[in-house]
């Protein structure tokens, strides 16, 4: 279903604000015709905390994607160490003082499902930024100015919570709402349908499960059980696009700020090389690159091949020469109107092909598997070509895809999740699960840098981000309590 943004209003409840903020922020930030708690509906609260969340997503992937080498900077930059600012903002001033509130409104209205969305999006938006800091506050972060110094819940409380949450809301969404409190239109992913969210509350979970399949906490069968109940098709997938007057912030960022002369980005090599035949050449000869290559880069019209750009490589590409690629005009995510995805069917498909390998003893180096996660492969590749609108049919039977159940691996079901989750943070944690391994993702070299540069995290990959600084200053000694190198990997990391 897509869902066209007409109209936002962010609504920030300063009564419910985050709590880091110091009280001065209070008192110079409430204006006079702010709307109070009991004026707003539930309604009026969901649109802009979706529009956030989605917002957020994309906030992370800003620093994120470069470190996946989905893009680099303007001629083949590598980022360096990141705050996510903009992440920490979105969750902690619009999100989760927000939901807090409709929680509340919903508990008093017996509006159940809505509740139970409410605990959906909680869920979300610590998992993204757990995913993101590792410890983050949570038990005491929207109590407002009652406490300016929230303390920092571990990784592990926070998964525990995420699990807590999604099991209470599947409960009520099983259940039946007779408070007659519908979402509607407001609700800018479903509409208000909560058989979508349900399923969505399933797939949600079956990624967190994921996440912890290496740490040895959860089993890939309980991933397998959690994904049976997740989504059906592309109908189901999570997104919210936008319009001419709304236009999406990658159009924005990376298209016009392009035309104007300003900052942009261009398409890396690991991208472009494991969807132009470089890292699995083609076997048919009716294949020359991923049909879904040009939806995502462009290159020069005098030339022919997509060439991606190293990851601080300066402008080269694999083979030395001059890269060409970039963010495509009018692509699927660089166009006006163009959706943020946040989880979708065909990554529900990928997690069941990745999680059926594993429970049938499949590793990073192991070929071969079974029928259930040669299936879902396969069903995870023809959902990203529906959802893309290509034409996947020569594609699928190329045999550098069509592998069958004997010549399965890791790699090929990663490979065609990096690919299919283009713009997706979800691409961070997979890289950081298999910790950055050529094995799982085949052709994959960590940036190049300059001695000369005095880099001290040279050589090694970036896990995870500092705290705001802006957070260091509001609640120094439990920031601090926390602070860890880029590169030290999160709980469910080690």
């Amino acid at each position: 279903m897509k869902n066209i943004i007409t109209k936002i209003i962010i609504l920030i409840l300063f009564t419910a604000v985050f709590v880091a903020c110091s009280e001065e922020y209070f008192e110079v930030n409430t204006p006079s015709n702010t709307a109070t708690v009991d004026q707003l509906r539930m309604q009026d609260l969901i649109a802009p905390i979706i529009h956030s969340t989605m917002e957020a997503q994309r906030s992370a992937e800003l620093s994120f994607g470069n470190y996946v080498q989905n893009f680099v900077s303007t001629g083949g930059g590598a980022a360096g160490q990141t705050t996510a600012s903009g992440l920490w903002d979105q969750v902690y001033l619009y999100i989760l003082p927000n939901l807090k509130v409709i929680k509340e409104k919903s508990i008093e209205s017996n509006a159940i499902h809505i509740g139970a969305i409410t605990d959906v999006l909680t869920a979300i938006n610590l998992g993204i930024a757990t995913d993101t800091w590792d410890n983050i506050p949570y038990s005491d972060a929207t109590n407002g100015p009652d406490n300016n110094f929230p303390t920092f819940d571990t990784q592990e409380e926070i998964y525990t919570q995420i699990f807590i949450l999604l099991d209470d809301a599947i409960s009520a969404l099983e259940s039946t709402d007779d408070s007659g409190f519908d979402l509607g239109s407001s609700d800018l992913i479903y509409g208000g349908d909560s058989d979508k969210w349900l399923r969505t509350a399933y797939t949600i979970k079956a990624r967190y499960q994921l996440h912890l399949v290496n740490k040895g906490i959860v089993t890939a069968n309980d991933v397998l059980t959690t994904i049976a109940n997740g989504y059906t098709s592309t109908d189901d997938d999570f997104q919210m696009f936008y319009d001419d007057k709304n236009i999406n912030p990658w159009y924005s960022v990376e298209v016009l700020a392009r035309s104007t002369g300003n900052f942009s980005n261009d398409i890396a090599s690991q991208l472009v090389s494991s969807m132009n035949g470089e890292y699995y050449p083609f076997q048919s000869g009716s294949v020359i690159i991923d049909p879904r290559l040009p939806l995502f880069a462009e290159i020069p019209d005098e030339d022919i091949e997509y060439r991606g750009f190293v990851s601080g490589g300066l402008g080269i590409s694999t083979d030395g020469s001059d890269a060409n690629t970039s963010f495509k005009t009018d692509g699927y995510y660089t166009s006006v109107d163009s959706p943020l995805m946040l989880i979708s069917y065909a990554e529900a498909m990928f997690i069941k092909a990745e999680a059926a390998f594993l429970a049938n003893g499949g590793t990073t180096i192991s070929t071969g598997s079974n029928l259930d996660a040669y299936t879902a492969y396969l069903s995870g590749v023809q959902a990203s070509m529906d959802m893309y609108g290509v034409d996947g049919a020569d594609y699928l039977s190329d045999a550098a895809i069509a592998v069958g159940e004997a010549g399965l691996m890791l790699n090929h079901i990663l490979k065609e999740k990096y690919i299919h989750n283009f713009l997706n943070p979800e691409t961070f944690v997979d890289f950081r699960r298999y910790d950055f391994s050529e094995d799982a993702f085949k052709g994959l070299q960590i940036r190049l840098e300059d001695a000369a540069d005095n880099n001290e995290y040279e050589g090694q990959w970036y896990r995870r981000a500092e705290y705001p600084s802006t957070e260091i200053s509001r609640n120094e000694t439990n920031v601090l309590a926390n602070q860890q190198t880029p590169v030290t990997p999160v709980w469910w990391d080690n």
